[in-house]
């Protein structure tokens, strides 16, 4: 699921949003919401990637198996892979397969170019030879490779990111949380028991309600909270600031100002990593210095 610095991540894509194109707030929640639900579209395709290597590995053997040479491996080939139980819980989890009935889209090709490129670069890697050569069979050796080829050949591949902007704008930005999500994913399974859900998008109605109303404050206080800005700035114009510095110092101050059960330091340093994510190097530094003036000034702990 989102977790709240994901959710104020979306709030902040959100007002950027509003800014280059201002539209109804109910529509504008509405596209805020939907934005949200394709994250958990590219987090299944993410699943069926894996899922869809699986398949073409055992493809592969069966071919192996009909040619009219075959060799002592054709007949008698490593069945690990296939046969990992990560992999195949993964297979079987009955919500992805039934989201990806709804949503073909997500579905992987078994010729598709770059699935078949990452298997071969997978099959030629040290650690898939190395895993494949050990003979001892366990849960969490299965569960730790896995990992292992997640994070090198989908969340580090740079032909798949561009392969996920091309089918979505949104998911380039989105890509770092949806690849959280799959980690997880890995991680929750259970050798005893198998996975029949996947992670929630929303947790419950009140990260939904924390959305709506971190959204609409901004938007509403929005002059406000734009001269509490200014106010702060020293020897500097407010015309200067990046665009995505002052969004993510409105929403932040709108948290600060309508939030107060949330502690002041908690907020800042959520943002901090949000303009590491969205902004420069030195925007942390800035939006730090603006934020803790603030609650100095206003007296907030």
């Amino acid at each position: 699921m989102l977790g709240r610095r994901q959710i104020r991540e979306k709030v902040v894509q959100t007002l950027y949003s509003y800014h280059q194109n201002p539209i109804k707030t109910d529509v504008l929640e509405k596209n805020m919401f939907t934005e949200i639900e394709k994250i958990y579209h590219l987090y299944i395709y993410q699943l069926n990637f894996l899922v869809a290597l699986k398949d073409l590995a055992e493809n592969q053997i069966e071919i192996a198996k009909n040619k009219y040479i075959k060799t002592e491996e054709d007949l008698n080939p490593n069945l690990k892979f296939v046969n990992n139980q990560v992999l195949i819980q993964l297979e079987q989890n009955e919500e992805r397969l039934s989201f990806t009935s709804k949503h073909k889209n997500l579905n992987w090709e078994l010729h598709d170019d770059l699935l078949v490129k990452t298997f071969q670069r997978i099959v030629a890697g040290k650690r898939y030879q190395d895993y494949m050569a050990d003979e001892t069979l366990s849960f969490e050796d299965d569960q730790k490779f896995v990992g292992k080829l997640f994070l090198r050949y989908i969340a580090e591949n740079e032909d798949f990111h561009d392969r996920l902007e091309s089918m979505e704008m949104s998911w380039a930005d989105d890509f770092h949380v949806a690849n959280s999500m799959v980690q997880k994913t890995i991680g929750f399974m259970k050798a005893e028991h198998t996975m029949h859900t996947l992670i929630k998008m929303i947790k419950d109605d009140e990260d939904r309600q924390f959305a709506k109303k971190l959204l609409l404050q901004s938007i509403s206080h929005w002059d406000s909270t734009e001269k509490k800005v200014e106010e702060r700035l020293q020897n500097w114009d407010l015309e200067r600031i990046s665009l995505m510095d002052k969004i993510i110092l409105i929403a932040s101050i709108s948290e600060l100002d309508f939030f107060p059960l949330t502690p002041a330091r908690v907020i800042i340093n959520e943002y901090i990593e949000i303009s590491k994510v969205f902004a420069t190097d030195r925007s942390q530094i800035f939006v730090n210095g603006i934020l803790d003036k603030y609650t100095k000034d206003v007296s907030r702990a």
